[in-house]
């Protein structure tokens, strides 16, 4: 039994459109819901205690979706840093990006920077927001960034610590718990590499639907299970 929080807790935001098609309505009422729901879990995991949230908002895939969707999503992004950067700050919450941010609209690249600057100082929660974000593409990266400063150097002294300080997520701790919304069981390409030992909750709510009592609930069935980090069972 752990009775601890889990101290990084990382988010697959998946429902948005099927809530909306479930209510017959359209869908960008489905993201602007989601929104909704992500306001309510970032306050909530402030309020218990988690230290750090990271959010699985937009996929590198997710650029295969029909163009206006796409220009919803990217204003809505956009609209929220925009409204919720004063209460960021107010809240000490600290806005943090992960993915491929420079291919993002220009526009939308300066209001997240502006967010995260405005925010850098906060200690009480951080926020990583992954946007135009690929596990695969991340491993890549750090494949190559790595690459260039090693330059030909013996690689013995390569090891997972090292390979981690190339990641998007350096200095920050593995996720404790995944959560996925919706039902589906699945990971989807997000931090591949970070999410080795994690613990996985499954919730069949859409995300719109999502709530404090719910990451409750998730946070609980974590603190039922005895975390093993590979060592084998009895």
């Amino acid at each position: 039994m752990n009775n601890e929080l889990p101290q990084h807790i990382a988010i697959i935001m998946d429902g948005n459109r099927r809530w909306a098609k479930n209510k017959r309505l359209p869908v960008i009422m489905g993201h602007q819901a989601g929104v909704k729901a992500f306001r309510r879990t970032v306050e909530a995991a402030r309020e218990l205690g988690i230290k750090i949230l990271t959010v699985y908002a937009f996929s590198c895939e997710n650029w295969n979706r029909p163009n206006h969707e796409v220009s919803i999503l990217l204003h809505l992004f956009e609209y929220y840093t925009q409204k919720e950067r004063e209460n960021l700050k107010k809240n000490g919450i600290k806005f943090q990006t992960i993915g491929e941010i420079d291919k993002l609209p220009l526009k939308l690249q300066k209001e997240l920077k502006k967010t995260e600057e405005y925010t850098k100082e906060n200690k009480n929660l951080i926020l990583n927001l992954a946007i135009n974000y690929s596990g695969r593409e991340e491993i890549l990266r750090a494949i190559r960034l790595l690459f260039k400063d090693f330059n030909g150097k013996n690689l013995d002294s390569l090891n997972n610590e090292v390979f981690a300080n190339y990641l998007y997520t350096a200095k920050i701790p593995d996720p404790d718990l995944l959560i996925r919304t919706s039902g589906e069981i699945r990971i989807s390409n997000f931090l591949l590499w970070q999410l080795a030992y994690s613990e996985l909750w499954f919730s069949s709510k859409l995300w719109p639907e999502f709530n404090k009592e719910e990451l409750i609930l998730a946070i609980q069935e974590y603190q039922k299970r005895d975390r093993r980090f590979g060592s084998g069972g009895n």
